[in-house]
Parts: C-alpha cells; structure tokens; sequence
C-alpha cells in the first residue's frame, strides 16, 4: 500500500507485537547473511519488458466494499499501473497494487535460464518497522514461473509466521520466519528465486522461462480465504488492507542468468554423437534417442521449431544409453530441433515430424 505506508511506522511502533527472536531464514536486506539482492546490484541484467496484471479485491472477504479515490470507486484495487513494473525499480510508490488474491504476469526480451545461484528477483515496497530494526510491514506473494505462458509452476515457499491470530491491517512481521515469498524485503531490496528449485518439476522447461507470475497472498488466515504455504501452514501477513492500494506491491522483476531468445537450424549446431530413430518419425509415435555416455540419469529434453519457439518439454530417464519418449500427436508437421541437456552438457540434432 504505497501511500498507506508512508505513515504505517508510527502506527506500528505502538502496537508492541513479539516475536521469538531465532533466526530460520534470510534476515532483511542489508543485514549480515541477507540473501537480498539490491536495485543496483550487477547480478540484474536485464529488467521485465512487458506485464499484465489481475487486479484483487478491496476485501476478498466481503467484495462490496469499495473504496473511492479521485473519480474512481471500485472493489479492487487501482492504484499504479501495469508500466510501472516494466524496467528497474523506481521508487517505493511507483508500484503495482494487486490487491487479495491478484496476480501479475511479467515477461522479458531475453529467456532466463538455470545458472549459478539465484536466477531472477522480485521487488516489493515492504518497509522497516521503526520500534523494531528486526520487523517489517510485508505483503507477501507467491511465484510462479512458465516456459510457454500457459503453464506456470509455483516455488515451494515456507511461512513460520504464528497463524493462530490475525495479523491486523498494520501490524508487522519477521522476514527471518519467511521463505521464498515475494514481499519479505524493503523497497529497492529484492527476493531471490533459484530455478534449480523446480528441475523435478513437470511442465516447465527451467532453462527457457519466459514468464513470471506474482500472486497475492491474502494474509487472511481464515480457513475460506486462507492461502496456504507449502508445507500446509496458513501464510498470515497483514490483513485486511481495505484501499486502492491494498495487497502485494510490485516495484519491478529483474532476471539474472538470461541468454536471447531463438535457436536457429544451423548443421553446425549438431553432432553425430547424437543418433534419432526414426526421423523422420510421425505425430504420436515414440521415437529413442542414442546417447554418448556422459549423458545417463535423467536428462531434460527440449523441441524447438524453425523460429526458435519452444514447443514442448519433458524430463527421461536414459537407459542403457539411450532415452525413449512418444511425440506428441499435437506437434505440427515440420524440421524442428531437439536438445538434450545433463549435468552441464548439451547435445543437439533435427528431427523431422511427418504425418
């Protein structure tokens, strides 16, 4: 609630709220052993070119509540706009409002892929309770990341927040109890988000993200509305944020370990090392794949057409040097190129689909 916030400390100094003082995770940006990744910090190279945002209710728990700034009375929330997440950080009130429960998707020029260390950081204009250096007013949201726009898989994320008793509209809490949620830092001071988190997960190519989605958490701790981390606590943070303003504010989403988007079809991308059986192959069929053997274990698996769009992804287990999978029946005719990645290494070759 960036307006809301300006006057938020001298609210809480008062509020007199304790909290067991051991540390579980990151502590706040700038402290000793924070994980944070600062505005400024030649780890970002490159900043979110593009969002489209979901806007959340006033009050999930009650949608008739609305809420009049200027001109404009609605139910959800409206402040900021869907440009000023795109670029760096550029202040604590030039944000994006998404309210209970709403949700925006930014994407980038570039792909982000699995590197070394943290692979993208989302900001958000959390801000330092003046009575305590240890506690913060946060508004926390999940991530989510897609390889293809439709399909997005969450981080796992940790909340040790107490969730017997509602956080009020102001009151704070210890970054040190949370984990992998959006939110836990002040402003210009990003969450970090590892992709090498997901590599179990299906459906998601992690070295070709092109999306990223931040979802409210609503901080209610009511089981109707409660949203739940993944180790099945409910995520209390303050509760409810009843203005234009209200919910997680998105300052900006910067990517780390990014490469350009497209792989062309060019023979001197491949090896004979790498053999395919049959290519051509028809949709559906199952096709296996000959492997050198460095290449054992689970091995990703990722097919892109003559432009260089992602079209499909899967995780196999090579056996006996060789990886076996059936083709899609939905993948369109065509010359399409097909990479297999393990443990660092990377291997290419064509494959032609034919009816």
């Amino acid at each position: 609630m960036p307006l809301t916030k300006l006057y938020i400390a001298l609210i809480i100094i008062t509020l007199g709220m304790h909290f067991p003082a051991y540390t579980q995770y990151s502590p706040a940006g700038g402290q000793d052993g924070s994980d944070a990744i600062y505005k400024t910090d030649s780890l970002i190279k490159a900043w979110a070119t593009g969002c489209k945002a979901k806007r959340g209710f006033i009050d999930i728990a009650d949608t008739s509540i609305t809420y009049t700034q200027g001109l404009i009375t609605s139910n959800r929330v409206f402040y900021g706009e869907e440009a000023s997440v795109i670029g760096e950080p550029k202040g604590s009130t030039d944000v994006l409002s998404l309210g209970d429960g709403g949700s925006a998707t930014v994407s980038f020029d570039k792909l982000i892929f699995n590197g070394d260390g943290a692979d993208f950081v989302v900001f958000e204009n959390a801000m330092q309770n003046g009575a305590n250096a240890h506690l913060y007013f946060s508004e926390l949201a999940f991530v989510e990341v897609s390889s293809d726009g439709s399909s997005f898989v969450r981080f796992p994320s940790v909340s040790l927040t107490q969730n017997t008793t509602q956080l009020g509209t102001f009151e704070p809490t210890d970054p040190t109890k949370i984990y992998n949620l959006a939110g836990k830092y002040t402003s210009d001071y990003g969450s970090p988000f590892d992709l090498n988190e997901l590599k179990d997960s299906a459906g998601i190519d992690i070295n070709n993200i092109t999306y990223i989605r931040v979802v409210d958490v609503v901080g209610s701790i009511a089981p109707s509305h409660a949203a739940y981390d993944s180790k099945g606590n409910a995520i209390n943070d303050p509760y409810p944020t009843p203005f234009w303003s209200g919910g997680f504010d998105l300052q900006a989403v910067g990517a780390i370990n990014i490469k350009d988007k497209g792989l062309s079809i060019d023979n001197n991308l491949f090896t004979n090392e790498m053999q395919v059986f049959p290519n051509p192959t028809n949709r559906g069929s199952e096709i296996s794949i000959s492997l050198p053997e460095a290449y054992d274990g689970i091995v990703s698996v990722s097919m892109f057409d003559l432009l260089g769009k992602y079209v499909d992804y899967r995780q196999i287990d090579v056996i006996e040097g060789v990886a076996k999978f059936r083709m899609s029946s939905k993948i369109q005719n065509g010359i399409y190129l097909l990479r297999i990645k393990s443990k660092g290494l990377s291997i290419k070759s064509k494959l032609i689909i034919i009816d």
